[in-house]
């Protein structure tokens, strides 16, 4: 297997299809003028507070500043819900040539192999380097255990807390991250927009209630904002997940790639009425068998790798055995393991069960396939490098060439410690060979004035409708007319939600997701072919015409 991998991937990609965007309504979205707002200064400034933000953050050395916007909460990310682990090669009987294999499988030939062989390379560093800042992973006899997930040919997946992983990773790193003296965190900040002046990146206009609205200019700007979940209805993805990152970058100027790539995790918990919750790939990692409504374990006819095969794989299974039963959910069994072993693995998916009066032990779980990780975003060079001068991105904002079609597993906290660490690097460089460069403030006004209070729309509507689209229309299962249908619609409330000046996060919020849900619906049309998680029905084989990445540019206003 390994051989015909490395063959497939050495063919190399088809040249990218560039594609001109129309040109957004308007290149601010809330009008400033630097003369009248507070300034602040830093040399790096830093977008987002998962585990991509924190490691730049913390590869800054004492003698620059930074400064790390968050949304909201420190802490309240992606990467703090992440359950299942990080991926590496620390086994003696695993090896690395294995572990690029398995990612380059499951990303179905859209990966970029000199990227997956560095980040792979790189990853048992990156885990020891948490080690010694506090990290605690989970050990068995002594030594870090090591746990095995869909698409893994071994078991080489670092775990915390049995099933919270993300949780103790977060808070190591943000415990030693607030110890920098050099390093200051601006809390519930929302980032309205990159400003970009004689074509590079200066610094971003940003409000939050404390402050109202101010701009912070820096020599390097990190956008590390994570993804997009959140225009899904079914969602593991926290409320801040929107795609922010994905629009302050596209109206800046920066490419977009991969945007038709939304995974969507395989195991969400569906109990109908409450929130959405994640059910971490570990388990069925431990043995876990899915079972359809009438108790039939499905997955070995679904595929050779049976539970364990790659996430889009088994997505797709799930959906069509939930088609074929007419049921809104399958489920989980655990009944034949060890229950001691079951409790101790996972415990706080153990306690999440227990509220709903379910002992995974012993009942079948209900689980349904959700929006989970985001391979679209900037398209980013090996040192997190986008295509504006002064800006970087690192983590699920990006498409770095990791993921490809499909993400592998416990592959999402690695590639954010690899590309934030080398974002770092980078940064540092440039700033230590252009000591003297002043930041350069632009003169004039920018945006426009908000719209009167009469014009305004019921915001959360539109939101909740979109999301809805979102599943009925560009979710597991596509085919052209519905997407034609859902960019029609997005079109419609994007001509008198677009133009609009909001004064706060719900307006800007919904303009970043109606942008970006139009870029990717578009890249879903372009897409005639089935591939990773892009599944399409009326187009439902891959092609080699179409092993080749799709760029979006957005076209200048004038």
């Amino acid at each position: 297997m390994t051989t015909e991998v490395f063959a497939d991937a050495g063919k190399g990609l088809l040249e990218p299809l560039k594609k001109i965007a129309p040109a957004h309504p308007r290149r601010y979205l809330a009008g400033f003028d630097p003369r009248d707002l507070p300034n602040h200064f830093t040399d790096v400034l830093v977008i987002g507070g998962g585990l991509a933000g924190f490691r730049v953050a913390m590869g800054i050395p004492d003698d620059f500043r930074v400064l790390v916007l968050t949304k909201e909460e420190v802490g309240e990310s992606n990467s703090t819900y992440a359950q299942g682990g990080i991926a590496g090669v620390l086994d003696p009987e695993d090896a690395f040539t294995d572990h690029i294999a398995d990612t380059l499988m499951a990303g179905k030939g859209l990966c970029h192999l000199d990227v997956v062989r560095g980040v792979v390379e790189e990853a048992p560093q990156r885990i020891i380097e948490l080690m010694k800042w506090g990290t605690k992973f989970d050990l068995e006899n002594g030594e870090v255990a090591l746990g095995r997930e869909g698409g893994h040919s071994h078991a080489r997946i670092v775990h915390a807390l049995g099933d919270a992983t993300g949780r103790e990773v977060m808070r190591a790193i943000v415990e030693r991250a607030t110890r920098q003296e050099n390093l200051r965190i601006w809390q519930n900040s929302f980032t309205v927009d990159l400003i970009t002046y004689e074509g590079r990146c200066r610094g971003a206009l940003v409000w939050d209630r404390k402050r109202g609205m101010s701009i912070v200019w820096a020599r390097a700007v990190v956008l590390a904002t994570g993804g997009a979940g959140q225009l899904y209805r079914e969602s593991t993805n926290p409320s801040i997940a929107t795609g922010d990152g994905h629009s302050l970058a596209f109206r800046a100027g920066a490419n977009l790639r991969d945007l038709e790539f939304m995974q969507f995790h395989p195991t969400v918990l569906y109990i109908a009425g409450s929130s959405r919750h994640l059910i971490t790939e570990a388990i069925r990692g431990e043995g876990a068998y899915l079972r359809d409504r009438d108790g039939v374990r499905f997955m070995p006819d679904a595929h050779p790798l049976a539970e364990l095969a790659p996430r889009d794989d088994v997505s797709r299974a799930i959906w069509d055995r939930m088609a074929a039963t007419q049921h809104p959910c399958v489920y989980l069994d655990l009944s034949h393991l060890d229950p001691v072993q079951i409790r101790k693995r996972f415990p706080s998916i153990d306690k999440l069960c227990a509220g709903f009066d379910l002992d995974i032990t012993r009942d079948m779980i209900p689980v349904r396939p959700g929006a989970h990780y985001y391979m679209g975003g900037i398209e980013v060079d090996p040192h997190g490098r986008s295509s504006v001068e002064g800006l970087w991105a690192a983590g699920e904002v990006t498409s770095s060439g990791l993921h490809g079609a499909n993400r592998l597993a416990s592959n999402s906290l690695l590639e954010g410690l690899v590309f934030g660490a080398r974002a770092a690097d980078d940064i540092v460089a440039m700033l230590r060979t252009r000591p003297d460069e002043p930041l350069t403030v632009p003169p004039v006004r920018c945006g426009a004035p908000p719209t009167p209070p009469g014009l305004r729309l019921d915001i959360a509507d539109v939101k909740h409708a979109l999301k809805a689209l979102m599943v009925r229309s560009v979710g597991l299962s596509r085919e052209s007319e519905k997407l034609e249908e859902a960019a029609e619609q997005v079109d419609f409330w994007s001509r008198y939600a677009l133009d609009q000046v909001f004064v706060d996060p719900d307006g800007w919020v919904l303009q970043n997701m109606l942008t970006l849900a139009r870029v990717m619906i578009d890249a879903a049309l372009t897409r005639n072919e089935s591939r990773g998680v892009h599944f399409r029905q009326d187009f439902p084989l891959s092609t080699d015409a179409w092993r080749r990445h799709i760029r979006y540019t957005l076209e200048e206003s004038s």
